[in-house]
């Protein structure tokens, strides 16, 4: 909770908060990239800790990472009013403006700097950089898309995102893998509508929220860590029941949110996406099931643990949101049904 007791932090997490404003209602592109610029000077900040080496460094590449892509947007937008209008020049144009914004948001093929700079992040600077960070990027995208180029970055963004978690034995690794898997399926819901992807987002951000505070309450980064006795059988289910969620398995209320874009896919007749899609959900919920099935191998019934930690308000708040989950999940069932 350092945001919350903090003022410098609390002044730059407005400030972050605002830029994003700043940018989704500019009305040129010059705008929009100087709402994307103090969004970056005020992350760095929050993420920036001098008696910590890894958290300089990772503010380090960030502030590197971000630049490159602010240059390359600012460039292209000069560009853009220099040259013909015609339908080679639009593409390239496009194309190279998606590529910016799928940097900022650590899409693939740009996404090497994401995993480096999540691993020196604590769990809530974590989840601002795969929530509120995708926003502006997002909204910036779904003004001027290339739908062809767009459509192989989600098909990749799926399928780094599956296979670069398997062998990862860090959560804040595992997390971000996750995260890119999830961008391809944000992607794909912009390509079919605002509405879709605003729906999406927000069942994701509900999701990971659950899931990084759970770890930031149990100080826990790596999978090992997961097997501890100590850690209350309640608290291990409500993990399981949230990475469960985040894989989309029905019916469980993760599932709802790709059903829909499963049901658009089809709809429109693309069905190998559709397979590929589900196929890549199922190797996601392969590595989320063998955390949760070791972690389960050891587990104490005794709630000693947990007298201690439900005197915190923050612990019984996620609990609370932990119970809507569930009850999501019914009403999900009932939906389905």
């Amino acid at each position: 909770m350092y945001f919350f007791f903090n003022s410098n932090k609390m002044f730059f997490l407005f400030i972050l908060f605002f830029s994003t404003l700043i940018s989704i209602s500019a009305n040129s592109w010059l705008g929009c990239w100087i709402g994307l610029e103090i969004n970056l000077l005020s992350f760095i900040p929050l993420i920036s800790n001098p008696n910590n080496l890894l958290n300089s460094e990772a503010s380090l590449k960030y502030f590197l990472t971000q630049s490159i892509a602010s240059i390359n947007f600012l460039f292209t937008i000069i560009l853009s009013l220099f040259i013909m209008k015609n339908f080679f020049w639009n593409n390239f144009i496009s194309i190279l403006i998606n590529s910016s914004l799928l940097m900022k948001m650590g899409s693939t093929p740009f996404h090497f700097w994401f995993p480096n700079i999540m691993e020196g992040l604590s769990w809530l600077n974590c989840f601002i950089l795969m929530t509120w960070q995708k926003i502006t990027p997002m909204i910036l995208l779904s003004y001027y898309f290339n739908s062809n180029f767009l459509m192989f970055i989600m098909i990749l963004n799926v399928l780094i995102g599956a296979i670069g978690g398997f062998n990862q034995t860090s959560l804040r690794k595992l997390m971000t893998f996750s995260s890119i898997n999830n961008l391809g399926w944000m992607l794909s819901a912009l390509l079919i509508s605002n509405n879709l992807w605003m729906t999406y987002f927000i069942f994701y951000s509900f999701l990971i929220s659950m899931l990084c505070f759970l770890f930031y309450m149990l100080n826990i980064f790596y999978i090992n860590q997961m097997f501890n006795f100590n850690i209350n059988f309640s608290i291990k289910f409500f993990i399981m029941i949230n990475f469960l969620s985040l894989g989309g398995l029905p019916p469980f209320l993760g599932f709802f949110p790709k059903w829909l874009i499963i049901n658009y896919l089809i709809m429109n007749k693309l069905y190998i996406i559709s397979f590929f899609f589900i196929f890549m959900s199922l190797i996601m919920l392969i590595f989320y099931i063998r955390i949760i099935y070791s972690s389960f191998m050891f587990f104490s019934f005794k709630f000693k643990w947990f007298k201690i930690y439900i005197k915190n308000n923050f612990l019984i708040f996620i609990n609370f949101f932990n119970f809507i989950s569930l009850l999501g999940m019914i009403f999900s069932t009932l939906f389905f049904l």
